[in-house]
């Protein structure tokens, strides 16, 4: 958790059992003295495990339900600062390994424009877009991003690449010494497998949240802004 009670992917991820301590939130009981509970209704699990399991569990802590809207939980979701919402039926059974839509995810993460400084092709188009977010003069590296997009729209964006092809890197801050734990990085090495572009090109992207080097995770495409300069794109959530 961080200093404000919220969960912290990033402290997980650099976990340090000297430094901070792993919290278990447990939100489902499939199995209760040899009874295999997965055909039993969600409601009914839950209730067994908060009743049964829980108090055998004092570290632990129980991950509670809301019986509200989806607009109130996006909305109290969004205002904490929260990363997104995991809604259930709560009469559903537990099937193992099947997407039966009785159970949906949503993230609600932040989201603002970037500048496109480059790509990494792939043999139709790009891979990856290259973008970033200017300080001062300077044009900031901040995420490779792959998601978000259909082939139309794919096709699309790569459309306004010909035209802008330079042969140096227009990022202040590349390469890095390494790629990070997620890969999110971009070393002299990935360089030279890039395409560089002017940073013209404007995009809405969303995202879970900054690493502590600086990147995006999960980042993912929305749109081109053609509306917005480039030039007026800066880091907005710095914190």
């Amino acid at each position: 958790m961080d200093e404000s009670g919220r969960p912290s992917f990033n402290r997980l991820q650099n976990f340090s059992a000297n430094a901070n301590a792993i919290i278990f939130f447990a939100f489902d009981l499939l199995m209760w003295n040899g009874e295999n509970l997965q055909m039993q209704p969600l409601e009914k699990r839950r209730a067994l495990l908060r009743r049964k399991a829980m108090p055998k569990m004092p570290t632990a802590r129980f991950s509670d339900s809301f019986h509200v809207t989806a607009d109130q939980m996006i909305s109290a979701v969004r205002s904490q600062g929260l990363e997104g919402i995991v809604a259930k039926r709560r009469n559903s059974i537990y099937e193992p390994g099947r997407r039966s839509g009785a159970w949906v995810k949503m993230r609600i993460g932040g989201g603002q424009e970037f500048v496109i400084g480059g790509y990494t092709p792939s043999s139709k188009n790009f891979d990856a877009l290259l973008v970033g977010y200017y300080e001062g003069d300077a044009l900031m590296f901040a995420a490779k991003v792959r998601n978000g997009f259909v082939p139309a729209m794919r096709d699309t964006v790569f459309h306004h690449f010909e035209k802008l092809r330079i042969k140096t890197c227009p990022f202040a801050n590349l390469p890095e010494s390494g790629k990070g734990r997620w890969g999110e990085g971009l070393t002299a090495a990935d360089m030279e497998k890039c395409i560089w572009l002017k940073p013209r090109l404007v995009v809405a992207i969303e995202y879970a949240e900054w690493t502590p080097a600086n990147h995006l995770r999960h980042a993912k495409f929305i749109a081109l802004r053609e509306d917005k300069n480039a030039r007026e794109v800066i880091r907005e959530n710095p914190s």
